[in-house]
């Protein structure tokens, strides 16, 4: 089947559909981003090359019929529209696959254009709801085709004449130089009106002018302005418009490892992003998104912060019940396929830090705020005041048993910190030297028992000697400088021992209790994290090579996933990855000159001190 890496995002600000080289779209939910897919052959064993998989699965196949890979694809300028191109014995065709973000319902839109010749054509459409699990009933009124199935109505409008096969919808057409034929796809609710179908060519123009006229936004113009703005735009149709969440991909149950147990669904909003998220939105100009985000982030948190999850739906809801679909194969036999998160549920003290780091860089940014941020701020450090000694399950959410790891402690601090520089700063209300005591006593806590002098590093955990990627993060949040022979040393050894052909793990499977049997790729967050700490500790120019080469593992058409394969030389893990992106978005700031986040720190602190 198709790689990961062969796919393509189409998106409309409530869902997301991925797009193939082959012409198939293989995975698409309906409406919005987490709820069951009509397309799902991405999470079904295939074949050979370019296979949707199960066909049983669903997908929508729209290609040349003598079914072979794009000659080339593209992103029209600075847009989410899709050209793919094949150039054929027959002749030269061009598909146009977008969505357009109307709001009042769902849509694909799929333009075949002929260029050259005449080429004959296939289109092949099998919808499958709940994953793969219900096959609709299909029926024809008029130029339309409508699929049923309980709360799901698709409707199908294309000039072309369709057949019924095997439980699907087939056509077959040939298309010549000159020839635009469209296929439009439509959802809504079953009990609902149909909404009004839209024009396939009026709605190419809209949507994009509405990307391009996006982006032109974009504040950064360093060296890599193109790569910096595909990935804004990527991020910003991880967005569901309705309530300002960015979910972490737009997929679940991509393997961490081909054939592996370590498939989790991302279709969910992760609170620890929050600040590295709005770094990168509010870094390139983008203060709308960061304060919708924002906003989403309070309204999340609100309540008992005893209760505090690490991730909510995209509305903010709490329960993300974890289950399996056993009748999907999974991506590549990697199973199992996974829907809901039970990692929502564990106990991770890092989280309470990144929010409060989160809201306090949301105002230091001039953003507009209100009483309850605060109110939620210092309720927040009441909890973490009395918690923080706790163990955890750590950033990386691992199913073994809980420890003392070092990340956690120092984002404990984090936290603090930003509250006693709130204080300062804005004049607000709180217990600020009480807060300068916590603050000192986390402080010597972590540089006494998670510092390992021998080594000269911190380590993953309290009394054991392993590594952990997020300690490139100790200078990044300000816990101590740059230059500190400490942090020097932390960097270094992670860069020695935490690095597999050059990029970085998160730490060692094997010898890391995470619960999970095999193995997993590079983490490509982690490996931007290690790009930025170098260019923090001086050397920037290791730091841009390690960038230049991080570049080259995006897609022909700029995605990232999560992780990274060195040894098959893929991409691996769910994708479009959100962390991925926001991490290329930092480093490109960080190293084309802009302001850093350390610069920031520094500027903070010595406002702090007066």
């Amino acid at each position: 089947m198709a790689r990961i890496e062969d796919y393509a995002l189409l998106g409309d600000l409530q869902t997301a559909a991925l797009v193939s080289r082959y012409g198939s779209v293989d995975w698409l939910c309906l409406p919005r981003f987490d709820s069951p897919a009509c397309f799902a052959a991405l999470l079904a064993d295939g074949g050979k090359d370019g296979d949707s998989g199960d066909k049983h699965a669903g997908s929508w196949e729209l290609a040349p019929a003598a079914g072979r890979a794009a000659t080339s694809r593209q992103y029209l300028d600075d847009s989410l529209v899709l050209e793919s191109v094949w150039e054929t014995d027959d002749g030269t065709v061009r598909i146009i696959d977008f969505m357009p973000p109307r709001g009042i319902a769902a849509d694909v839109v799929r333009i075949v254009e002929g260029v050259r010749g005449r080429v004959p054509m296939r289109m092949n459409l099998r919808l499958r709801f709940d994953y793969g699990h219900i096959v609709p009933w299909v029926r024809r009124r008029g130029e339309d085709l409508t699929a049923v199935a309980g709360p799901d109505a698709v409707w199908l409008r294309t000039p072309i004449a369709t057949r019924g096969e095997d439980l699907s919808t087939v056509a077959e057409f040939d298309v010549s130089a000159g020839q635009r034929i469209p296929f439009v796809l439509t959802y809504q609710l079953s009990h609902l009106p149909r909404p009004e179908p839209v024009d396939a060519e009026d709605a190419l123009d809209k949507t994009e002018q509405y990307w391009t006229q996006w982006v032109q936004r974009c504040t950064y113009n360093g060296r890599w302005k193109s790569e910096v703005k595909r990935s804004l735009l990527l991020l910003k149709a991880l967005t569901y418009a309705p309530t300002g969440g960015i979910l972490a991909a737009a997929t679940t149950s991509l393997p961490e490892q081909l054939g592996g147990p370590r498939n989790w669904d991302y279709r969910y909003c992760w609170l620890r992003d929050a600040t590295f998220t709005l770094q990168a939105l509010l870094g390139t100009g983008f203060v709308e998104e960061a304060q919708a985000w924002r906003e989403w982030l309070v309204r999340a948190v609100a309540g008992d912060p005893a209760e505090l999850q690490i991730m909510y739906g995209l509305d903010g809801r709490r329960r993300l019940s974890e289950y399996e679909l056993d009748w999907l194969g999974g991506y590549e036999n990697s199973q199992p396929v996974r829907v809901g998160n039970a990692a929502a549920e564990q106990f991770q003290l890092d989280v309470w830090g990144e929010i409060l780091d989160g809201l306090h860089l949301a105002r230091e940014a001039g953003m507009k705020v209100d009483e309850t941020a605060w109110d939620v701020q210092c309720a927040l450090l009441d909890y973490l005041e009395g918690h923080w000694r706790d163990a955890d399950s750590s950033l990386w959410e691992m199913r073994g048993p809980r420890r003392q790891f070092v990340h956690s402690k120092v984002m404990a601090w984090a936290g603090v910190d930003r509250a006693v520089r709130t204080v300062v700063n804005h004049h607000l209300d709180g217990p600020v030297d009480r807060w300068r005591a916590l603050r000192d006593e986390i402080h010597r806590d972590v540089c006494a028992n998670g510092y390992d002098a021998e080594r000269n590093t911190f380590t993953q955990s309290y009394g054991e000697p392993d590594l952990d990627a997020a300690l490139l993060l100790i200078g990044r949040v300000g816990f101590l400088p740059w230059d500190d022979p400490r942090v020097i040393g932390t960097v270094e050894a992670v860069r020695d021992e935490l690095c597999h052909d050059g990029f970085v793990l998160r730490y060692r499977p094997g010898k890391s209790d995470d619960g999970l049997p095999g193995r997993e790729g590079v983490f490509l967050a982690c490996s931007f994290w290690l790009a930025d700490a170098l260019a923090g500790i001086g050397r920037t120019d290791e730091a841009t090579e390690l960038f230049e080469r991080l570049l080259t593992l995006r897609n022909d058409v700029g995605l990232l996933s999560e992780e990274y394969d060195t040894v098959a030389q893929r991409q691996i893990g769910n994708t479009p990855q959100a962390f991925s992106l926001v991490g290329l978005i930092n480093t490109a700031r960080h190293l084309s000159g802009h302001r850093t986040i350390t610069s920031a720190r520094r500027h903070e602190q010595h406002l702090g001190s007066h």
